[in-house]
């Protein structure tokens, strides 16, 4: 599904952000990105998300190179990106359903459609109840909640999420990757970079960490 081969980048300032990072994740596959700040986790998430291109190396999503594609084509392939953020990103003069619908609006989705792919996402995230209401009128947890729904709103293959639980509290956090191992469980592939090491030790999944804008050892399955 994704598959770096050789990635490096170099910002315009002379940073090499990543060193020859080559590694594979399957389909459906749950994935940690960990590593000291500055380790290049932030860059290999734009990578991926086509906000930076590599300097050089090859990046394959379902076998196609990514970096060959056009100006014109990178909307297209962000349909099939989702993105959690730390800090939400949330609207505060939009409703929670009005910041879901982004997505949507933006795609060109009918009202109607509209309206039907919002409310399975904020059910699937458990605030249904609360899609008139304004994020600043929520919790921390139910921010991020929002933030997660807006991103899987348009079904997407791939779910991207940079520090998710950042400035949650440990049983928040284990909530929230709750909901990342559902949407793993229905065929998307997650990664998600993070700090959190207590956390993600808990969880039986593949850690991958990087230093120094390198892969170090340890490339591995939490025990």
């Amino acid at each position: 599904m994704i598959r770096l081969d050789n990635i490096s980048k170099r910002y315009p300032s002379g940073l090499e952000a990543l060193k020859r990072v080559s590694l594979e994740l399957d389909a459906g596959e749950m994935t940690f990105l960990t590593g000291p700040s500055g380790a290049g986790k932030s860059t290999l998430l734009k990578l991926l998300m086509l906000v930076e291109r590599p300097s050089s190396g090859a990046l394959l999503i379902n076998g196609k190179n990514i970096n060959r594609l056009s100006r014109s084509a990178i909307p297209g392939y962000r349909r099939q990106i989702g993105v959690v953020f730390q800090n939400h990103q949330l609207l505060s003069d939009r409703t929670v359903f009005d910041n879901v619908a982004l997505p949507l609006l933006i795609c060109g989705y009918s009202p109607v459609e509209t309206g039907r792919r919002v409310r399975a996402a904020l059910d699937s995230v458990g605030l249904l109840q609360k899609e008139k209401n304004y994020p600043l009128t929520l919790s921390g947890g139910e921010q991020q909640r929002v933030g997660i729904a807006r991103a899987v709103v348009h079904k997407p293959k791939i779910l991207l999420a940079d520090e998710p639980t950042g400035n949650l509290d440990p049983q928040l956090s284990s909530e929230i990757m709750a909901l990342f191992r559902r949407f793993q469980n229905v065929g998307v592939t997650v990664l998600i970079a993070t700090h959190d090491i207590d956390l993600i030790n808990q969880l039986n999944h593949r850690i991958i960490r990087l230093d120094d804008g390198r892969l170090s050892e340890g490339d591995d399955h939490a025990q």
